[in-house]
């Protein structure tokens, strides 16, 4: 879809779809309704859609479907957590929504040929980092090694724990953290950083590493990748600030220079490690 020829049209897209995945958490897969449109319309890992209710207003929502995806089947996991998230969560299958995209820049993925990636993710953030793992499972030869790192708060809200295994059939070797756990939980505890810095293995010479989670955590993420011996030019992070134009015209997600709906979200570390020293910027 050429989200420039009109950046503020929205576009009715039909719920198809939706799956309850942890608390206050769904997946929505959509279908544009115009047929066109929907042939036309492809995404890159990383990038995000504006959801639109009307009457209500719009957020902003990143992919968290594979980028083989088109506008027939646009998959979205969304937390209930303000105005308009509340709004999408009492919508049913067979309504209607509106959706403006795709926006902004994505995961470098064209640059990670022949190198080892690490993806680094902690509670909702898996969302908009599981379309790079689909990546790396439809073309493993392309990539070296390929780790998956994720922390949740506590085992019941690991997301889309039903694929995991999954993933580590494809040979994605995967470490789990929780920051609580129960009688039944036998893996890590504690923050996804301290998986960072035991992982076994690492070359920091031909390691890519893809962060997205918390602000707090995503900081002291690429502090012990840093540790590790990784260059700043290959640490990358999805920023997450109030988009509403999702172009870059109304100011509300300026972060020092940037506005991370036109410059990001997914910004390499060396561009954003200055603001992130800045507390509550």
């Amino acid at each position: 879809m050429n989200v420039a020829a009109n950046p503020w049209l929205s576009h009715p897209a039909v719920i198809e779809e939706i799956r309850p995945e942890i608390a206050s958490v769904s997946t929505l897969v959509l279908r544009l309704e115009n047929r066109e449109l929907a042939a036309r319309y492809r995404f890159a890992p990383g990038q995000f859609n504006m959801l639109y209710v009307p009457g209500c207003g719009e957020v902003a929502i990143s992919m968290s479907g594979p980028a083989t995806d088109n506008g027939h089947r646009i998959v979205h996991t969304i937390r209930s957590v303000g105005r308009v998230t509340q709004a999408i969560e009492q919508l049913g299958v067979g309504e209607v929504i509106g959706v403006r995209g795709p926006m902004g820049t994505p995961w470098p993925i064209e640059s990670l040929d022949g190198k080892d990636v690490v993806v680094v993710t902690g509670g909702l953030g898996m969302a908009p980092l599981r379309p790079v793992i689909y990546s790396l499972m439809a073309d493993p030869e392309r990539y070296g090694r390929r780790t998956l790192l994720y922390g949740a708060r506590s085992p019941d809200l690991i997301l889309y724990a039903d694929e995991i295994d999954s993933w580590r059939a494809s040979g994605i070797d995967v470490h789990l953290t929780v920051d609580r756990a129960d009688d039944d939980w036998h893996g890590h505890v504690g923050t996804v950083p301290l998986l960072i810095d035991r992982l076994a293995g690492v070359d920091p010479a031909r390691t890519a590493m893809l962060v997205c989670g918390p602000e707090v955590m995503m900081h002291f993420s690429a502090k012990s990748g840093l540790a590790r011996g990784l260059p700043r030019e290959s640490i990358w992070l999805s920023m997450e600030r109030n988009m509403q134009c999702a172009f870059g015209m109304c100011g509300h997600c300026q972060w020092g220079s940037h506005f991370v709906c036109r410059n990001g979200p997914v910004l390499r570390y060396d561009t954003a490690e200055p603001f992130l020293k800045v507390r509550d910027l």
